[in-house]
């Protein structure tokens, strides 16, 4: 694919999911001006990358300025690639996290890439958030993880609005 996106600053970097719980397909999503560039996306993606932000935001000072709200994703959501890994620092010169993105790519059993061109070649995403962006995003994962489906009480599996098959409850 190599398509290489680099953005120093973002209006907005959210996250969101399309479909019913249990049905639901996650994005990542980055805005600048009138453009809105989406991540298909695990929900671990988005619960992870929120709880590594989290942290790295309680080892800093409360940013100055007004608060970010979090926002929902911009449709038509037309996600650029599925995600693969995620790689997040903080630039202290430039007061921003670094978010990476990088596409999945098919690997063997060991991680190691099926097709060393496909893993040459694949998206890489780069952008700069903002600490109040950063708290927005936390803000904004734990309202779609609050949104999942219930826990059986017994097992602790996910239950359908049917209920579902408790291997404890033979």
């Amino acid at each position: 694919m190599d398509d290489r996106l680099e953005f120093d600053t973002v209006d907005v970097f959210t996250a969101g999911a399309l479909g019913r719980p249990g049905q639901r397909v996650f994005y990542l999503q980055a805005r600048v001006d009138a453009q809105a560039v989406s991540f298909k996306c695990e929900k671990q993606h988005v619960s992870a990358l929120a709880e590594y932000l989290a942290g790295l935001l309680a080892d800093l000072p409360q940013p100055e300025g007004g608060k970010v709200a979090p926002a929902e994703l911009a449709e038509p959501v037309t996600p650029l690639y599925v995600v693969g890994p995620i790689g997040v620092g903080f630039d202290p010169s430039a007061d921003r996290f670094v978010i990476g993105i990088e596409e999945q790519v098919a690997t063997d059993d060991e991680g190691d890439p099926v097709d060393p061109e496909e893993y040459e070649n694949r998206g890489m995403a780069r952008l700069l958030i903002t600490r109040g962006q950063a708290a927005a995003f936390i803000a904004r994962a734990e309202t779609l993880m609050s949104g999942s489906r219930p826990r059986c009480r017994f097992c602790g599996g996910a239950m359908d609005p049917d209920g579902h098959p408790c291997p404890r409850m033979n």
